[in-house]
């Protein structure tokens, strides 16, 4: 994606532009997935997590590829490898680096309106061609423990609002996907209605419809992909946008541990490892105070309101989670490119570590 004309360093991937995108054609440049990680929307975090760049890229890549071939655009191109554009079933050792199509992106302005931090999305209209939209497309599948519905339920929303017509409890199997809708662009995202959504980002609600079969499609078949290696595919995201010519498209990363919560045989297996870890530090304490003043006072910058910086990994639990990623994306691709432990071994020892700790 392109931010203010230059390459941008994400939390957790790099992206080296190759050719800018115009108002009517997109552009070409390249991820490069890191070993970097986030939590919280802290952005980069203090360690870093070896092999876990690869991991998800090829994982995502997998995951591209199986869309394309159900019918679903998407803006992947391939990987790179030995400086050759290849498809997974070529790569002869872990790759790191995807090409991908670029669209623009409008980050929104903002402002303060009766102490309260607002956005404009008066850009996204129903005219406008080749960008990103401004969301986060959500599926759940379930709500397993550390699921932010239970969070916004203590908040005030009502089970109703999620389609349920009882209060869940944490391991709830929902009979049907819950779709969920979040902000992009913002400097913290936030949890808003389809309709909302549909408002700022500019969409007709033949627009909201087709996003949400897509979004279906996606989960099926990351759930297919996952079943078979006794993955569980709890929930999970997607990024869309609109190429030159108004068709929607699936971008960035999918089917990846950062993108969707993953169980095997009740143990967390994504990103989630690492939050668990953090939300018995003070430092996530701090976090969510300052999101709350920041709510407060109006401000964007939460981040200066917090008082403390994240701490290191224990070095066993940084060994475990960089374990889990290259087990994952050797079992979940069939590709088996990097040489480690099978998924259940490292789970055997994360419920080890976990056992120590209690």
């Amino acid at each position: 994606m392109k931010r203010d004309g230059v390459n941008n360093m994400g939390s957790v991937k790099d992206l080296k532009i190759i050719k800018e995108p115009t108002n009517n054609e997109m552009g070409l440049a390249r991820f490069h997935y890191s070993d970097r990680y986030s939590v919280f929307d802290w952005g980069e975090m203090p360690d870093l997590i070896e092999g876990k760049g690869a991991a998800l890229c090829i994982m995502s890549a997998y995951c591209f590829e199986k869309l394309e071939q159900n019918g679903i655009n998407t803006h992947y191109k391939g990987l790179i490898q030995d400086g050759k554009l290849i498809e997974t079933d070529e790569l002869k050792k872990p790759s790191s680096v995807m090409e991908i199509e670029l669209v623009k992106v409008f980050p929104p302005s903002y402002f303060r309106e009766t102490g309260k931090l607002r956005y404009d999305y008066c850009m996204f209209t129903p005219t406008l061609t080749n960008f990103l939209i401004p969301l986060e497309i959500i599926y759940r599948n379930s709500l397993p423990e550390g699921s932010s519905v239970f969070k916004r339920l203590k908040q005030g929303l009502k089970p109703k609002d999620f389609g349920l017509d009882h209060d869940p409890k944490p391991g709830t199997k929902l009979k049907n996907p819950i779709l969920d809708v979040s902000t992009k662009l913002e400097e913290k995202d936030r949890y808003i209605p389809w309709s909302e959504a549909q408002k700022i980002a500019g969409l007709t609600g033949e627009e909201i419809n087709e996003i949400k079969a897509v979004l279906f499609e996606t989960n099926s078949l990351i759930t297919k992909i996952s079943s078979r290696v006794n993955l569980t595919n709890e929930d999970g995201k997607i990024e869309l946008a609109f190429d030159p010519q108004r068709k929607l498209m699936v971008v960035d990363s999918i089917g990846t541990l950062d993108e969707c919560r993953f169980t095997f045989k009740n143990f967390q297996v994504s990103k989630e490892i690492a939050r668990q870890y953090y939300r018995k530090t003070n430092w996530y304490m701090e976090v969510e105070k300052a999101k709350r003043e920041a709510d407060l006072m109006g401000i964007k910058n939460w981040k200066g309101l917090c008082k403390l910086q994240p701490p290191n990994l224990d070095p066993i639990i940084k060994k475990i989670i960089s374990n889990t990623y290259k087990a994952t994306a050797n079992e979940f691709t069939g590709l088996n490119l990097f040489d480690n432990l099978k998924l259940i071994d490292v789970l055997e020892e994360y419920q080890t570590y976990t056992n120590m700790q209690n």
